[in-house]
This record gives structure tokens, sequence and C-alpha cells, in this order.
């Protein structure tokens, strides 16, 4: 008999919007506190300062109303779990226009603050069903919403790095999709059932090809907390420098993913 065919995880819309608004909400909280100098300092994002970072996070969140401004595709033509490894495509536009927004913003609470509000209206007046076109080909908006939430954990974290005792929180839906997106993810890409990589208290998936347990402990197990889980995910952390310092632990002779992270960059 074959193995069941997995079931696409989904995800509610109301909890999405509440957590994407509610991670916004924390960012802009943090940012309007910022000094000149604080937003001078340089981030672990290649030559971007703070500033370009915040900027960013607001083009993250405006990229819906970008792509409500297209035309709507004919058909949606990829799925939630194409974005994770379309980002890259993009970066040298991103990076150029990350640039242009913070030198044309120079009130980054005022530009986020706007960002919210436009969100919020084009949450407000198109359905979930809208068809959008993106960078990983055509999404239902509540998909592509989902999306902002790792947008918007991944920078957060990216912040709090820049500037240690910020402390920005990380919604618990905002940080539980993120978690859940990036390990499906890794799921897709490897697929199998010889692996379990858990993130409690969020995920849990299977995945590289080898043999199948059914029942009992399985032979192959890699656990780590949320935060390092996305970090690995998104290449912020290497590997071999998470197994080192105990941020995650591994057993079993197909439960090294070095070979399968970053998911994105």
């Amino acid at each position: 008999m074959p193995p069941a065919k997995k079931r696409t995880r989904t995800y509610d819309p109301a909890r999405i919007r509440t957590a994407v608004l509610a991670q916004l909400g924390n960012v802009r909280q943090a940012v309007r506190t910022l000094t000149p100098e604080q937003l001078a300092l340089p981030t672990r994002l290649a030559d971007w300062s703070v500033r370009e970072l915040v900027a960013h996070i607001g083009m993250a969140v405006t990229a819906i109303g970008r792509s409500l401004d297209l035309p709507e595709p004919a058909r949606p033509d990829a799925s939630l779990l194409d974005w994770p490894f379309a980002t890259s495509a993009n970066s040298s536009a991103i990076d150029e226009s990350t640039r242009r927004l913070a030198r044309d913003h120079p009130d980054l609470d005022a530009y986020l603050a706007d960002a919210e509000r436009g969100l919020i209206r084009q949450l407000d007046a198109h359905p979930g069903t809208r068809l959008l076109a993106t960078n990983a080909g055509a999404l239902p908006l509540a998909d592509y919403l989902v999306t902002r939430t790792v947008e918007l954990v991944v920078h957060t974290d990216d912040l709090n790095a820049a500037l240690p005792g910020l402390d920005i929180p990380c919604d618990r839906q905002a940080l539980a999709t993120a978690t859940r997106l990036l390990a499906d993810a890794l799921a897709a890409k490897a697929p199998g059932g010889s692996t379990e990589v858990r993130v409690p208290p969020f995920a849990v998936v299977q995945c590289v090809e080898g043999p199948r347990h059914t029942r009992g402990t399985p032979p192959n197990v890699v656990e780590t907390d949320p935060l390092t889980w996305i970090r690995l995910a998104t290449g912020r952390v290497a590997w071999r420098d998470a197994v080192q310092d105990a941020k995650v632990s591994a057993s079993g002779e197909r439960a090294d993913l070095a070979g399968l992270l970053p998911i994105m960059a």
C-alpha cells in the first residue's frame, strides 16, 4: 500500500490577519523609540543599516498593495510552499527598492503607520480568494498574507540582533505560522519519512528519503526552538554553529540537515 499523501497545512485567515497586524504593531512601537544613531547602525543583512532594515519591513507589508494594483491573474499557478524558494530571485531589485524607501521616508514611524492603514483597508476590501501576482506565482491573498508572518518575524529578529536590548517581542501566532511554513518547506524540499524535525511547540515534520518509521521513537530526530529554526531556515545561523552551541539536537545518521539549509535567503 502506498504511503498516505500528506495534507497541505491550512491557516485561519482571521488569525493570520491578527498576527500580521500584531507583529507590525510590535515593530512600530520599537521603531518610534530609535535614535538617529541607532538607525545608522549596521545589521547582519549585507550592508543594510537599521534604517534600511525598517524600510524593508514596510516594503514587505506594502507588497500586498503593489500586487493588488496589478491585473488579477486568471488562475492560481503556485502554492504557498513555492514562496520560500522564490525569495532570492529578486534580491537585487529588493535591495535597490529598500535603499530608495529608506531615503524617501525619513519618518519611519509614519511610513509604517501608512503601511498598516493601507493593509487594513486592502484586507477589508478584498476577499482572501483574490489572486495576486507574486514573485512565487499567482497566489490567493489569504496565502500571501501567511508569508508576511515570515517576513515580519525574521526581520524582527534581525532588528533585535542589530540592537541588543531592544527585545521586540514576537506575536505567538506570527511566530507559530512562520515556524510551520518554513518547516513544511523543508519537508517539501526533502520529501521522505526517515527524519523527524521537531520545533516545539509549533511544528513537527518528517523529511529526507530513507527507511520510514511507523511507531515509537524515530531513528533520526532533529529538535530545536522556533527562533533557532527560523534562523537556520533563513541562513542567519549555520547548521554546524547551531549544533556546536547546543541550539540544535540531532541524532541519527540522517539527522544532519546542513545540505538542506538554508531554505530561503
